[in-house]
Parts: structure tokens; sequence; C-alpha cells
């Protein structure tokens, strides 16, 4: 992590304002503050956390947004290590035992190279090209394949490594299950730019995961002799009560001055007279009372919002408005979340493990959600002994109008997908359904022109810092790692301005 700088005194002075109270936005803040700066966080709804929505209702626990996340980022463990959570932390049953629905029937996704072949996931031609992967791949020329390195989907990308069966039932519903997104839609470079990254360097994916894998393990085997820090735990974990308590873990760091809810940024203006280097932004904002009020002065902004709620924003510099129009249409996945419960006895083929994820294929046998997680088999303490609690995601980018539904009809696609796939005799005893109409932004093939133009709000705004998961990823912990970036690019914006003060 960059350096974050001492607690001194001309930090202490300068105040920073933080637009949304996602994951991002709270732990842009609870860096921004323990560095002893001065930090308001303004949100536009009635609560903080964004995707991490947890509920405890009729002695249930669910999540309505995010369920897991993992401590791949090195910023997600430094933060959890200052925060101190990690008793609360907790790791699926059986987290290694996850489900591919295969002709109408789920079967256990193989958990290293030896059961891929012994299982039935794949057909022996499939088996046969991922074998054959790091003998037929040569190492491509960047300078000539940068068009098709730019515009190359995710599906593009499997199939010519491993053939068209492995990106319909191992490809497709993977990214269906984590961005609701599909694979000729997505892209390759801005979805997993690590494996293209392998791909310029070893020409073989699976060569290059290999020795990528034995290059970790010796800097950890270095990490243990020079240092005593935690290990981060494998595989994807919750906490007690759900994922929102992380977020309330990080919003208990913050006053209610400091976290003001309900208060809807309408404008921002930047100006700078050339004799001061401080408080260079004022906002305002509309708060629940629906009053349009004068917030103070800032030296820096860190902006989290979706970029759709940006261009609704009236953004000023040196008194004249800043055009948003280069800021182009994102486009966002929709998606619905159905929490079922179901009485044991009326669970006829209950999975142990994970979850089951549904390729977008498998439609063909009558299936329609993209997957479902095994909620109360992951952590018990999410239900009453006696039920099956189930988390069914409908909808993505291939079943937009689906995510859409009425309660009743989504009712009846999971009850019909969860009775074929699990043996669920009769009705739910429990159901709540939660839209998300922006779940995820679709990193589609022309996202570059949307980190340009975050790019240039950035370059043209002295002290604007974008985070979220509008860029370097969608999950829980790219979203953290984006949010303590930015933390880090204001401080060392505010020391070098405070320098320039002091010439």
């Amino acid at each position: 992590m960059a350096s974050t700088g001492n607690k001194d005194q001309h930090n202490s002075a300068k105040r920073v304002a933080v637009i949304g109270a996602g994951v991002s936005g709270l732990s842009a803040a609870y860096k921004l503050k323990s560095q002893g700066l001065h930090v308001t966080v303004f949100e536009a709804e009635e609560r903080a956390g964004g995707k991490l929505r947890s509920v405890s209702r009729e002695g249930l626990i669910w999540d309505e947004g995010a369920n897991t996340m993992t401590e791949s980022e090195i910023e997600v463990r430094s933060l959890f290590d200052d925060l101190g959570i990690q008793d609360k932390q907790q790791v699926p049953i059986a987290q290694n035992k996850r489900y591919i629905v295969r002709n109408g029937v789920p079967v256990m996704l193989p958990s290293n190279p030896i059961a891929l072949f012994t299982s039935n996931i794949l057909s022996a031609k499939a088996k046969f090209q991922i074998i054959l992967e790091p003998f037929l791949r040569k190492k491509s020329d960047a300078s000539k394949a940068s068009d098709a390195y730019n515009q190359e989907s995710v599906g593009g990308f499997f199939q010519r490594h491993f053939g068209q069966e492995v990106v319909d039932y191992l490809v497709d519903p993977f990214v269906g299950g984590t961005s609701g997104g599909d694979p000729e839609s997505l892209s390759m470079r801005h979805s997993f730019p690590e494996l293209l990254d392998l791909e310029q360097r070893f020409g073989s994916i699976i060569v290059g995961a290999f020795k990528s894998k034995l290059s970790a393990k010796r800097e950890d085997l270095e990490e243990a002799k020079t240092s005593v820090k935690r290990k981060a735990l494998r595989g994807s974990f919750s906490f007690q009560g759900g994922m929102q308590t992380l977020a309330d873990m990080l919003s208990k760091n913050l006053s209610k001055d400091e976290l003001k809810l309900k208060s809807k940024v309408l404008s921002l203006s930047y100006h700078h007279d050339g004799k001061s280097t401080l408080d260079n932004w004022s906002l305002s904002y509309a708060s629940d009372r629906d009053k349009r009020s004068q917030g103070s002065s800032f030296d820096a902004v860190i902006m989290t919002a979706p970029l759709c709620n940006v261009k609704e924003m009236e953004i000023t510099k040196g008194g004249k408005v800043f055009p948003l129009n280069f800021i182009p249409e994102v486009s966002y996945v929709p998606l619905s979340v159905i929490i079922t419960t179901f009485k044991k006895e009326n669970v006829k083929k209950p999975l142990e493990g994970f979850g089951v994820l549904v390729p977008s294929k498998e439609q063909q046998n009558g299936l329609k959600t993209l997957g479902t997680l095994f909620s109360s088999v992951m952590f018990p303490d999410r239900a009453p002994n006696n039920l099956y609690l189930y988390t069914t995601f409908v909808g993505g980018s291939q079943n937009k109008e689906l995510a859409n539904a009425s309660t009743d009809e989504l009712k009846h696609i999971v009850t019909s997908d969860l009775r074929q796939l699990l043996g669920v005799e009769g009705e739910p005893t429990f159901l709540n359904h939660f839209y998300w109409s922006k779940a995820f932004p679709i990193y589609g093939r022309n996202y570059a022109s949307v980190l340009e133009a975050i790019e240039k709000m950035e370059r043209d705004l002295p002290g604007f810092f974008y985070a979220g998961n509008h860029r370097g990823g969608l999950s829980v912990g790219k979203s953290i790692a984006s949010g303590c970036k930015a933390a880090d690019h204001v401080i060392s914006y505010l020391e070098s301005s405070h320098q320039k003060l002091l010439k």
C-alpha cells in the first residue's frame, strides 16, 4: 500500500468530502480519518453500505446484495487489521463444494485438475482441449494484436484457449454468478486483465497460472520469514450478521456530522484564487427535509457515486459550468434477489456446499435463474434448524426483462428451478424479493471510454478523485481497494499542495 504519511498538523486542518457511503466511500473515509483528516461523507440513501445490505427478520438473516468477499487485495487485509474485525468473520461450511448445472442436473465443480478430468462436467473432447492448451498457444505480439486485445470478449478469449464447451459450462455461469454479465458482452481487457497479462507473458493461461502460483508461494515464504503479519483467509467469507457488519464497523468510526445520510449532493464547485491551496471545493446538497443546504468548503473530493448519478450533478470550475457530456452512457445489469425458505423435510435432494450456478445454455432444460446460494448450509446461524434458506438470483444481462418481473412470477420461477435442482416440494414458507435496477456496471468492449472519462475528470478537476466499482473491478475487495487508493491519492495531493504553499 502506498505510504499515507503521518498524522501531522497540516493534515489535521484539511477537509475532504466523500460522496457515497458504499464500501468504497466508507473505506476511503476510514483511511482518511485514520490519518487525521476531517472527513464528511454524503449519502443520498437513508442507510450506509451501498451493495452491502443485510436483513434480520423472523429468525432469518440474509443478504440482498453481496453475500461473500475475499481477502485477495492487500488493501483489504490492511483495513481488516486496522478494524480488528477478524473475530466477526464467518467462513462458509464446505465452501469448496460448488455446483454447476449440466443437462438439468447439478454437477460438483472440480476443485483441482485431477478432479476435473474425472468429473462429467465436461466432455472428453473439452478435457483434451484443456490438456493441449499449453502446447498450442504462442506468445502474441502486443503491437500487432492491439485492436484484438482491446476489443476481444471474455467468451472469445476463453474460446480461443479452451473451446466453446468451457465457455458454455464454466465461464458463462461464473461471470453470470459474479457480475450478472455474459461472456460475449464483457470485455476481456476490463474484466480479467490479469489473465490477459498471463497470455501476453507466457502464451498459455495454464502455464502462466502455474508459474504465478509458484512465484506467489515463494513470496509467501519470504514474507513469513520477515513478518509476523496475519495470514489472509483463503476463499470466501462473510461476517456474523451478514455483509452489512463490515459497513457498520466502518460507519461506527464516523460521527453523525461526519456521515450525512439522506443527503443528496446536487452540485460541486471548484474555485482556486491562486493565493491559497486551501478550501478550493464547495458543495451543496438536499437534506432529508428537502431543503437546499450549502455545505462547507473542502480541500478535496472523493466521488464514489455511479457515473449515471454523477451526470445528474452540476459541477462548476472557476465560476463556469464544467460540462459532463463527455461521460458516456454506462450499461448496468438489473438483478432480482429472491430469498426463500423451505422445511428441510420438503427438500428431497439437498446439497451440501456453497451453491449452484446455472449456465445460460441450461434454459433449454427449463431453468431460468442465474444460480442459488445455499445460505443456511454455508452459515447455519442464518435460519432455524428445521429450515433451509436459499438466495436465488434472477436476471442479468441475458434476462433483463425477467429481473423486473413481479414477485409472484419470480416466486414461480425460483420454486420451479429449485424443484428441479434440489427436489423442493410445495411452496416456500418464506419469501422476500429485492430488485436492483443497476446491480453492476457492465465492463463491455467499449468500456475504455468510461475509464477515459473518469481520468479526464480527475485530470481537469484538481483535488477530485473517483473510486468505486466503475473502475478496477466489481467485487467487494476491489471496491475497498479502490476507496483506499483514492484516499492515498488525496493524501499525496494535499501534501503536495502544502509543500507548494510553503514555497
